[in-house]
């Protein structure tokens, strides 16, 4: 039997093998084909085997992935294993070069598919412990306080804080890399001194007695110091992942197992591979020092590795692990992860603000730099948020805590960073292509070596292509090409987050380099989004000014929106009482509705209007027209079907709106203006920014359609909102880009957000895309290109013309400074300007 299933979760080739291996192992499958682009799995067996059971071995192997009968298409896995990591604190660990995706182990080991050690992500929650003590003599003392030991009363000590997970993957290499040189080092001069004439050496003993000394010192190198790799061999070809290690693992072993061999069994071999002296040539120092290079690669790679989320670490650094609490009036210093919401906090000159909150007595200046990337100071006053992580100016103040742990918008950058820090970019599906070739090519090339030197080589024969052989297998380093993309990615997103761009994923950074076309909304996204009423108008004389402002203030009391949060705080001020309302419903696009003193009353635009079946006159569209020119809002009020007055509503364009959309309009981007509200209100605001293109009395759906035409027609669009209203739109972009000071539900449906919330933020956006994207085919350039010139010449391609041939261990030391050349360039991005 032969059915055809759905599998949800896979990004990569690797993904499939894994799953192509888990499937097979059902009992009663006799073969399962996985293909990644269908995302389907075609699975043979003997008798019918219930989805189900596929289903729990799927579960039982982690959770990552899912199976479904054909059609149908799960977004959201519903069934994950419990203890499957989130990917939300210390103790999550993933593989640099993202081989299963943005899949996370819960422990540091190798990674199944690539073999390279796993990297730590970075997180709060160790950042935010509060520091402890303990006694120097009874260890199993631990205070949240300095003070003395109440077993043998010393003075407690502050506790040292654990090593990172990275910091001990490097001093194990380090130790490791010591021991390996320290045995190579003899070796590798025992070697040298053969060509040397009248060999000192041989004054002292044969050559086979100085082999004998080789082999023993080769010992603690492979079988201790690298013996990893050899295991991490072991389990790619068992997988079939074959990746570097298999390389190395194949040239090492052959090399080692060969000397062991020819110096046991000398007779076996023809006197093309034996020395003067008889005895057989052996490669103990290529095979130790081809070990000991790598194993300095993989340490310079762990130290640079640590500076790809140097980002992270800068963004945790600005936590603090404690507050002061006031409670009854007293000041009490507080772990920061004991503050609960609704807490009174006092903030003192030059600390950092501990969660996210509103200041409720005082006044003062805030560095918001480190979030924002903006260098100057923010005045911040009574009713003004505050972030966590941001520090305080030189005037104390109160805050009220409103978002804690996990919530505060510190907690929720560094979380979006590194999920995109662990996506992958379109681009790096060319590199998984050639990735899954270049094993077995590289394999078939050594073979072939082999033999073309066997059959025409000078000389001896069998040992020249023995050692060409070796360097094919050795300087061929898929890792460099696997690492090209998720290094830049990874540093890239860090200088984003840095400079208040958040980027939600890889994808997002290489369709904004594409981008053409850029949407933008008006309220929140070119103006501050803090409208002020600035009058209140009526068309009868039934109802006057004050009477009118008791409907506005009631109707409004309800809903969210920006523009009715200026007219409840303009009611306030001008002592407006607020009259009962039922049935209120807000009219997305248009307005609000609700009964009031059993009239039904509606407020909003002339579309909002319309719906509520109220006539709007010449004489009071004239009336309005004049503050639309301004490039003011007007709302209408109805009451009972009616048009009985109007609102009128201002808001301030940014201050680098303007300055932004040149910049953009000057890098080939058309910048085009879409409001819901009326069009001499939007023509006035398109005329301030220089706006040709701009569409107003915009629905959501109107939004939506216009993205779609732009997409027909070629353009790549890009959309920047902050409103419930610009959410389709955004979601159906090709990068939606929301204003940070927006709504949640803009944030989440974006794949760019801009934390200070203005236009400058997408300039910034489409700098980092770029830079990032030149950085990547950088990588992926250096990477080809190295291999592609690399093998040739270690198949000995330049010695019929120079006589130049590559020693094993030259091609061992390219190899190792391969991968690290890459990560260095993406350190790069870290200087960059945006």
């Amino acid at each position: 039997m032969k059915h055809t299933y759905h599998i949800h979760g896979m990004t990569c080739n690797g993904c499939r093998t894994h799953v192509e291996e888990t499937l097979s192992k059902v009992k009663g499958v006799s073969k399962a084909t996985v293909n990644l682009e269908k995302a389907e799995a075609k699975i043979e067996m003997d008798q019918h085997i219930p989805i189900e059971t596929f289903q729990e071995a799927l579960k039982n192997d982690g959770g990552r992935y899912s199976i479904h009968k054909q059609g149908e298409h799960h977004h959201h896995l519903e069934d994950k294993k419990e203890n499957q990591p989130k990917a939300k604190g210390t103790g999550t660990f993933y593989c640099p070069m993202h081989c299963e995706g943005d899949k996370t182990y819960d422990k540091p080991d190798d990674c199944p598919v690539c073999g390279m050690d796993l990297v730590e992500e970075q997180n709060l929650s160790k950042q935010a412990k509060a520091e402890q003590w303990t006694c120097p003599m009874d260890p199993e003392v631990v205070k949240d306080e300095a003070g003395s030991c109440p077993i043998c009363g010393m003075d407690l000590v502050p506790m040292q804080p654990d090593v990172s997970a990275e910091e001990k993957t490097y001093k194990k290499l380090l130790k490791k890399f010591w021991i390996a040189t320290a045995f190579t080092l003899p070796i590798f001069l025992m070697a040298m001194s053969e060509m040397l004439n009248n060999n000192p050496l041989y004054d002292i003993m044969e050559q086979k007695y100085w082999n004998w000394i080789q082999f023993t010192l080769s010992i603690p190198v492979v079988f201790y110091a690298t013996w990893m790799f050899f295991e991490r061999a072991y389990r790619s070809i068992k997988t079939w992942n074959l990746n570097m290690f298999t390389l190395i693992g194949i040239g090492a072993s052959v090399a080692w197992l060969f000397s062991v061999f020819g110096m046991l069994f000398p007779d076996v071999f023809p006197a093309l591979f034996k020395t003067e002296s008889g005895a057989v040539h052996v490669y103990f120092e290529a095979a130790t020092v081809i070990l000991t290079l790598v194993l300095l690669g993989q340490l310079l790679e762990a130290r640079a590795h640590s500076k790809t989320n140097s980002a992270v670490k800068e963004l945790l650094k600005l936590t603090p692990n404690k507050a002061i609490k006031i409670i009854d009036d007293e000041e009490i210093e507080v772990s920061i992860d004991k503050i609960e919401l609704n807490d009174i906090l006092k903030v003192k000159p030059g600390d950092k603000i501990p969660v996210d909150g509103v200041i409720t007595e005082g006044e003062t200046t805030i560095d918001e730099s480190m979030i924002t990337g903006e260098p100057i100071p923010v005045n911040k006053s009574q009713d003004d948020k505050v972030s966590s992580g941001t520090i305080n100016g030189n005037q104390s103040f109160l805050m009220k805590a409103e978002k804690v742990g996990s919530d505060t918008l510190l907690s929720q950058i560094i979380h979006m960073v590194n999920d995109a820090s662990r996506s992958r970019a379109p681009i790096q599906n060319l590199a998984d292509k050639v990735s899954g070739y270049f094993v077995p090519v590289v394999v078939l090339i050594s073979i072939i070596t082999f033999m073309v030197w066997a059959i025409w080589g000078p000389e001896p024969v069998y040992v020249y292509a023995f050692v060409n052989a070796i360097a094919v297998l050795i300087i061929a380093c898929p890792c460099a090409l696997g690492l090209a993309t998720p290094m830049s990615v990874m540093v890239g997103v860090g200088k984003g987050a840095q400079n208040g761009v958040l980027i939600k994923n890889a994808e997002a950074l290489e369709k904004m380099d594409k981008v053409n076309t850029l949407i933008v909304d008006k309220t929140g996204t070119i103006t501050e989004g803090k409208p002020t009423v600035e009058t209140v108008g009526a068309f009868s004389d039934t109802l006057n000014k004050n009477e009118l402002l008791q409907y506005i203030v009631s109707l409004n009391a309800n809903s969210e929106h920006p523009l009715a949060e200026a007219t409840v705080k303009y009611g306030k001020e001008h002592n407006a009482e607020r009259i009962k309302s039922k049935n209120f419903s807000a009219v997305t696009g248009k307005g609000v509705e609700a009964i009031i003193n059993d009239k039904k009353v509606a407020l909003g635009n002339p579309k909002m209007m319309e719906y509520a079946k109220a006539d709007i006159t010449s004489t009071m569209k004239d009336e309005a027209k004049s503050y639309q020119k301004q490039g003011k809002t007007v709302s209408y009020l109805s009451l009972d079907e009616t048009v009985v007055g109007y609102v009128v509503i201002g808001d301030i364009i940014k201050e680098t709106s303007a300055k932004a959309i040149k910049v953009l309009q000057d890098k080939g981007i058309d910048v085009i203006m879409l409001t819901g509200d009326n069009h001499d209100t939007a023509q006035a605001v398109a005329s301030e920014l220089n706006l040709a293109d701009f569409k107003a009395s915009m629905l959501p759906e109107d939004k939506l359609k216009e993205v779609e035409k732009l997409q027909e027609n070629g353009k790549v669009v890009a959309m920047a909102g902050d409103g419930i209203n610009d959410a389709p739109a955004l979601a159906k972009s090709d990068v939606g880009i929301a204003m940070g000071t927006g709504t949640d539900v803009a944030i989440e449906s974006a794949m760019i957000t801009l934390v200070k919330g203005d236009l400058h933020g997408i300039v910034k956006a489409k700098n980092l895309s770029h830079s990032v994207m030149k950085n990547i085919k950088q990588n992926l350039f250096f990477a080809l290109i190295y291999n592609t010139l690399g093998l040739p010449i270690a198949a000995g391609v330049l010695f019929p013309f120079f006589g130049i041939l590559l020693s094993p261990m030259i091609a061992a030391l390219a190899m190792s400074f391969s991968s690290v050349s890459v990560i260095a360039n993406a350190l790069r991005l870290r200087k960059i300007k945006i």
